[in-house]
């Protein structure tokens, strides 16, 4: 329901909510940039109630003087001037609709993707606490709720305002006690709106939950993942039963809120009917006497149908506004929330320095702990009351050891032993507590984010495809391959095959995370997008775990032909990466505990060559048996 209504249908909380002056000086800088367009804005709303306010005075010297003294030319002269205002207010509506959008959706662009190239900015930790929907709900709800505070609330305050004034003034003028009459009237209109407003606003609150629920079910049943549990272990009829339970819930608020408008809408007519009636029967009353002429109660009865509506909307105006700048105070937190990873003024191109030196890594005194919740996301994010600000402890410790260019070095630990972490932080997905993490001799800290991208290169255990092309996932690498480029990548990866006897080539789309590929698959296409991107550095996080052997065998075959002449981080998982790698580094708890090649460690029978007892060589025993 718009108008007058729209304000109580708000959450009525934010009249209580007092925004910083810092944060109203940023809210009007993102106005600057169209300051003119709201100038001309306001002021065509200022001339569309002038000449609103116009009308019934018209109206009002047609009756007294064009009917009441007979003269046909007061008649026809007000008449085309009441014509004519009425095309005036048409076309000062279409051009503040055009402002308004203008400058709405312009602002909606600058805040879309000034928060979508915020967010994107942000370390990976941010992803893993935040929930993707209420990060949408950002970029659309939070959004669209700012842009409302330079356009329907700007609006809503300047033209009821000016329609009030405008109004009071040329009833006043008319009849000082007609008008306060009217005025003592307000009463019956406001205090109802307040009463319907709470409920129908209770009402939509919940049916938005219900909502959210129900939007909710089927994003996590109609996603391949969820319909693949829901086909193993659910039940057809219990969760139709359960879908149709949230529907009726959702029936019966759309029912009772329907209720409630239509209530609302009654009582409001009707109390603008019986004012109007007052107002014409104490009208009439003081005509008779002479103290007012008819044209008078007309132009009178006329303004009381462009006064209730404003008065009643402006009386709870305080909502609608501090709703906007709200939804702006939630966009602008996101935005303050400050890269825990980010580009130095003067970072320099990695990719001269690999050219000059190779691409050797080095770990030199690594500690890393993972940043705290308060550091790196929001409690709204999160859906709790306050991020957590308890201690983390470190998850490396004091690492050290070195990559030289063109080598493969294996990690290798028990779960939890910080392998992964490693991995990230050469990846530059986090940055060390202390010591540094350098390639071809520069700290990663130093160097543009650009040119390390294209220096280092991961594959994961989970290659994740987007619902997109083969050739669409494949140019996310590297966006202007070529056909030939991309078959090329998709030969080594030995995809190719498969990729050619597909339906549509290319051009086929994988579905949902890459669903309609098996896990072998979906490997070696990321192992294809990795070789387009063709990095010096090649990250592997157990990129073979989970596959049959015969996937096993021609992901590994792939890998061969990624890893060739590159430097080399592989989390090993397959005896035959460890026994081919030129040097291993074990991990336990954060701590560098051994180094050396195959052979060396088993001799030393420490840590590795528990694990090579425990889980190495029993998986070499089953290739072998198999």
């Amino acid at each position: 329901m718009g108008g007058p209504m729209r304000s109580y249908l708000q959450d009525a909380s934010v009249r209580r909510r007092r925004l910083p002056r810092e944060t109203l000086r940023r809210i009007l800088a993102f106005a600057r940039p169209y300051r003119g367009r709201l100038a001309l804005f306001v002021l065509l709303l200022l001339v569309g109630a002038a000449a609103g306010a116009a009308v019934p005075l018209l109206f009002r010297r047609l009756i007294d003087v064009g009917i009441g003294d007979g003269q046909r030319d007061v008649v026809l002269a007000m008449a085309a001037a009441a014509a004519g205002l009425a095309l005036l207010t048409a076309v000062l509506t279409l051009a503040e609709r055009w402002v308004s959008a203008v400058v709405g959706e312009e602002l909606i662009v600058d805040l879309r993707t000034g928060v979508y190239d915020h967010v994107q900015r942000m370390p990976l930790a941010f992803f893993s606490r935040a929930r993707t929907g209420a990060l949408v709900q950002r970029l659309n709800g939070d959004v669209l709720g700012a842009q409302q505070a330079f356009t329907s609330t700007l609006q809503t305050v300047v033209s009821n305002g000016l329609t009030i004034v405008f109004t009071l003034a040329a009833m006043f003028a008319m009849s000082w006690s007609l008008t306060l009459l009217a005025l003592a009237l307000l009463p019956a209109f406001v205090l109802p709106a307040r009463w319907f407003g709470r409920r129908i606003a209770a009402l939509a609150h919940r049916g938005y939950e219900l909502d959210a629920d129900a939007g909710q079910l089927m994003n996590e049943r109609f996603n391949v993942a969820g319909a693949h549990l829901a086909k193993v272990f659910g039940d057809p009829e219990r969760e139709a039963a359960r879908y149709a339970e949230q529907a009726r819930a959702l029936r019966d608020v759309g029912v009772a809120r329907a209720l409630y408008s239509t209530w609302f809408r009654v009582g409001l007519t009707t109390l603008a009917s019986v004012a109007i009636a007052v107002v014409y029967g104490v009208g009439g009353v003081q005509a008779i006497a002479g103290q007012l002429t008819v044209g008078t109660i007309v132009a009178l009865t006329a303004y009381l149908g462009r006064l209730y509506g404003p008065l009643t909307a402006m009386s709870n105006v305080q909502v609608d506004v501090m709703t906007a700048l709200v939804s702006f105070e939630r966009v602008l937190e996101v935005l303050d929330l400050e890269p825990t990873v980010a580009e130095k003024p003067d970072a320099h191109d990695l990719r001269a320095a690999v050219a000059t030196h190779g691409a050797g890594i080095e770990l030199d005194a690594v500690t890393f702990r993972y940043p705290r919740a308060d550091e790196i996301s929001l409690a709204s994010l999160e859906s709790v009351a306050t991020v957590r600000k308890d201690p983390v402890g470190a998850t490396l410790h004091d690492v050290s050891f070195s990559v030289p260019a063109g080598s493969m070095v294996a990690l290798v630990g028990p779960s939890g032993a910080g392998k992964t972490t490693l991995s990230q932080l050469v990846v530059r997905l986090y940055d060390p507590t202390t010591g540094a993490v350098r390639i071809a001799g520069q700290d990663l800290r130093d160097v543009t984010a650009a040119s390390l991208r294209e220096t280092v290169g991961v594959v994961s255990q989970e290659a994740h495809l987007f619902h997109d092309t083969v050739a669409g996932n494949l140019r996310f690498a590297r966006h202007d391959a070529t056909d030939d480029q991309l078959w090329h990548a998709l030969e080594q990866a030995r995809i190719g095959d498969l990729v050619a006897r597909m339906p549509e080539g290319l051009e086929t789309v994988v579905g949902d995370r890459g669903y309609r590929l098996s896990g072998g698959e979906r490997q070696r296409l990321a192992i294809a997008r990795l070789l387009l991107k063709a990095p010096d550095v090649v990250v592997l996080d157990e990129a073979t775990a989970h596959l049959d052997s015969e996937s096993e065998a021609a992901v590994q075959a792939a890998l061969d032909e990624a890893l060739a002449g590159r430097t080399s981080l592989v989390i090993a998982h397959r005896l035959s990466t460890v026994r081919a790698a030129d040097s291993i580094v074990v991990l336990d708890d954060g701590v560098v505990v051994e180094r050396g090649t195959h052979a060396e460690l088993l001799a030393s029978s420490g840590l590795y060559a528990e694990l090579y007892r425990t889980q190495f060589a029993d998986l070499d025993a089953d290739r072998s048996g198999s």
